[in-house]
């Protein structure tokens, strides 16, 4: 938790001194596809719980599991340095928390003390990413790209925790060390375009990605790794998602999403699919800072995909 205190405090701490500003409004203007001109900088602290007790098997049929969940705390800071408007470069880093266990929603809250027994709990500092956002066709302003290389930071864990819990055939089975994040280095590209329609009061926003997973496949790890943080190395995960949003005001928004993603085998022998629905709301506090909450469910999918909910929270700046 003080963790999540410290980078929240140096996040608003960046973006205090707009508190006081009021003016037109940026919710509608600065969607992903809108790029900063020259020494504007955009500023997101966004946080995401998603937390499961189903998961389908090697097929689509789903079953019940322990309580998983997953906290992730992702920072985005990012400045125009073209004096046209079509480049921005910036920086993305991670923190992450796993919690295994507990039976109901107040216990997945547990995630948020950010322990790491390594046995039903992992938090740290998980992946930092230099990136870009451009435009590539002038006549498009609505159509960007951003391209981001991921490098894990996080440190190596046992496979084994050296405990050990009666399994599902009532034998003695090893506790497992709890996923954190995926071991590889990943370069991900998003394709996003809108279109705003009915007098500026609709919106339709597509989002294409494709993440690059490069690194030791699981069957090659050695007994002194954790297998499972690579079970998508060499693959490609392709989301290809939509939201529709609504502006009641031109300060407020509604939307609703669908998401269908693939994760697509390069050489691990392992693929999936899942899909997923959501909606949520954007709200400007000032001239320069919004807030915005969401919420996520995956109710299909195929080979191993948990199949729960995400409820997220996010500050974002433009200054």
């Amino acid at each position: 938790m003080k963790k999540l205190l410290l980078l929240a405090s140096i996040s608003l701490g960046m973006i205090s001194g707009a508190l006081s500003q009021e003016g037109k409004s940026n919710v509608q203007t600065f969607t992903p596809s809108k790029l900063l001109a020259k020494g504007q900088w955009d500023i997101k602290f966004f946080n995401s719980l998603y937390t499961q007790t189903e998961q389908t098997g090697p097929g689509s049929k789903k079953g019940d599991v322990i309580r998983q969940t997953f906290f992730t705390n992702t920072n985005e800071i990012y400045t125009g340095i073209s004096n046209n408007s079509r480049l921005n470069v910036g920086l993305i880093f991670q923190v992450r928390s796993t919690q295994v266990g507990g039976n109901s929603f107040h216990d997945a809250l547990g995630v948020l003390r950010f322990l790491d027994d390594e046995v039903s709990t992992r938090s740290g500092f998980t992946t930092i990413a230099p990136s870009i956002r451009f435009q590539p066709f002038r006549s498009i302003a609505n159509f960007s790209i951003t391209s981001s290389f991921f490098f894990p930071i996080f440190k190596e864990t046992r496979p084994g925790t050296g405990e050990f819990q009666t399994g599902g055939n009532g034998e003695l089975e090893e506790i497992k060390t709890p996923f954190l994040d995926q071991r590889s280095f990943a370069w991900e590209n998003k394709f996003f375009y809108d279109y705003t329609f009915g007098k500026n009061r609709w919106q339709i926003f597509t989002e294409v990605d494709t993440k690059f997973n490069f690194g030791e496949d699981s069957g090659d790890a050695s007994p002194n790794e954790n297998a499972g943080e690579r079970f998508a190395n060499e693959s490609l995960f392709l989301p290809l998602s939509a939201f529709l949003s609504y502006f009641p005001t031109s300060k407020s928004t509604i939307f609703g999403s669908i998401q269908q993603s693939f994760l697509i085998d390069l050489g691990n022998e392992f693929d999936q699919n899942s899909t997923a629905f959501g909606f949520g709301g954007k709200y400007q506090v000032t001239s320069k800072i919004n807030v915005e909450v969401s919420y996520g469910n995956i109710f299909r999918g195929q080979n191993f995909q948990g199949l729960g909910e995400t409820y997220s929270i996010g500050l974002r700046a433009i200054l």
